[in-house]
C-alpha cells in the first residue's frame, strides 16, 4: 500500500476526535501489521469498494481511550464498555472513513463504504478485503491508545 494513502486516515482520525470529542490524539510511526486479529477492546471495521479500488479501515480502541472519547462526545461519564460505547465506535468509524474517502477522492479513488461492523474483545480474527499489506498506525490520547489499520488496493 502506498504510504500517501495512509495520511488521509491519520488526518481524518485527528480531525474527528478533535472536533467531535475534544480529544487530542498523537499518531505514532506506521508499521506493517503481521496478523489478522483485533488489537483493542472495541473495534470498528468498514469495507470500501469501487470500480478501481478495494480496501478496509479498522479502528481499535483500548478501554480507557474509548471510554474517555465517548464520555466527551456524549457528555456523560461512561465507566465500562456498553452498547452505547460500541455504537459510538461505529459512528467514529463512519466519520473517519468518510473524511478519508473525501481526501482519497483527490488521488483518484472512488468507492462506496459498507456499514461498519463492530467487534468486542481483543485478538478476534478479522478477514481482510485485500491482499495488500495492512498499515497499522498507533495513536495515543491522554486516556489511552487506539490503532487505525488501513489497506487499500487498486483493482
Amino acid at each position: 500500500m502506498d504510504v500517501r494513502y495512509v495520511n488521509p486516515f491519520i488526518d481524518s482520525a485527528l480531525n474527528v476526535l478533535s472536533t467531535m470529542a475534544q480529544t487530542e490524539a498523537f499518531s505514532g510511526t506506521p508499521k506493517l501489521k503481521v496478523d489478522n486479529v483485533t488489537w483493542g477492546e472495541v473495534t470498528g471495521l468498514i469495507g470500501m469498494a469501487g470500480d478501481n479500488v478495494v480496501g478496509n479501515l479498522i479502528i481499535s480502541f483500548d478501554e480507557p481511550s474509548i471510554l474517555g472519547i465517548v464520555s466527551r462526545m456524549l457528555g456523560e461519564n461512561f465507566l465500562s464498555i456498553s452498547d452505547e460505547i460500541v455504537d459510538a465506535v461505529g459512528e467514529i468509524t463512519n466519520m473517519i472513513s468518510g473524511g478519508a474517502k473525501a481526501k482519497l477522492a483527490t488521488e483518484g479513488f472512488q468507492f462506496n463504504m459498507a456499514t461498519p461492523v463492530m467487534v468486542q474483545g481483543k485478538h478476534v480474527k478479522m478477514s481482510q478485503l485485500t491482499t495488500s499489506p495492512i498499515i497499522s498506525i498507533p495513536f495515543e490520547t491522554n486516556e489511552g491508545k487506539f490503532v487505525i489499520e488501513a489497506s487499500i488496493q487498486r483493482k
